[in-house]
């Protein structure tokens, strides 16, 4: 749930993907490239090998990602950091929205008005590109990147961004009104969805079309279709509906616990109908389908949940 505070100072992310690094010191040589202020998460992959990747997880360095235009509270600024919450992704860790650090470099103060427009861009492609008008590329920018609509024609979409206007190609987004009722998936259109990113590689903290963590994978997929989950695995799956393991539907929301299901949960994933999962593994994986039969996580499975109405969608 998206909440509301007047005692904070409002910043938007200026990059395509900004990481929420646990501390200003977590960040390695490794991870430099991603905390410019022209970071691309593309030339941030190249430089990472899987136990770099790990470590992200292991030494507990980043929390989550933002896209492009979204919104953080700044609380408090140490040198070139701002320690923030971001407020559309909620978490047991912060009752206002989820914690962490973002370099000052990469964030900007919205222009209020400009920021309250009423439509917006939202790319629906894996990813598109960000022009100027000089049909130069600016960036390249992930799936559900939303962003204040100028005006369009049948070619381009005019944008603004938080560096100033750019264009999007018009089949690279959808426009939708702010007064417009969100027409809300089922849980076939969220597996629908889910599946144009089978093969994309696992990401820690993942929150882009760059690569998703297992929970940013069902985080955003949800988002998709107007629907607004935590942001953690642990928190997922404490809300939603209840469903029991032997009236699973597709679109539901699958959780995995250590000790045979006993222990803490660690895993979270789509149920994909016959006994079939949709996730997001883990590092030196990809985004999959696989049979639960006879995997540890047929053994791990300990609680579903459902988010997605049975009253919406189009299936």
């Amino acid at each position: 749930m998206t909440h509301t505070n007047q005692n904070h100072e409002k910043r938007v992310v200026r990059v395509p993907v900004a990481t929420l690094w646990t501390a200003p010191d977590s960040p390695r040589e490794a991870d430099q490239i991603s905390l410019q202020a022209s970071a691309s998460m593309k030339d941030w992959l190249k430089v990472l090998d899987d136990d770099q990747k790990r470590e992200l997880c292991d030494e507990n360095l980043v929390q989550s990602q933002l896209l492009l235009g979204e919104e953080v509270w700044i609380d408090e600024r140490e040198a070139d950091w701002a320690k923030v919450v971001v407020p559309s992704q909620a978490s047991k860790k912060d009752k206002r929205g989820y914690p962490g650090y973002i370099p000052v470099s990469q964030l900007v103060k919205p222009k209020e008005a400009d920021w309250h427009s009423e439509k917006w861009a939202v790319v629906h492609k894996k990813q598109a590109w960000l022009y100027n008008g000089a049909e130069e590329a600016l960036m390249e920018v992930s799936y559900l990147t939303s962003l204040p609509v100028i005006e369009e024609n049948d070619t381009l979409v005019k944008v603004l961004y938080p560096d100033g206007v750019g264009y999007f190609v018009s089949e690279d987004v959808l426009v939708q009104k702010k007064e417009d009722k969100k027409a809300k998936g089922s849980g076939k259109d969220l597996i629908r969805s889910g599946e144009a990113f089978v093969g994309l590689p696992y990401f820690w903290g993942g929150m882009s079309a760059f690569g998703y963590d297992c929970s940013g994978f069902a985080y955003n997929i949800h988002k998709a279709f107007h629907y607004e989950i935590p942001r953690d695995a642990t928190d997922q799956a404490k809300g939603g509906k209840n469903v029991p393991l032997n009236d699973l539907q597709m679109g539901d929301l699958l959780f995995f616990a250590y000790e045979e299901g006993k222990g803490s949960i660690h895993h979270v994933g789509f149920y994909y109908g016959d006994n079939k999962m949709l996730h997001s593994p883990n590092v030196g994986k990809s985004i999959e389908i696989i049979d639960l039969e006879g995997t540890v996580y047929e053994k791990e499975l300990c609680v579903a949940r459902r988010y997605w109405s049975e009253t919406e969608g189009t299936s």
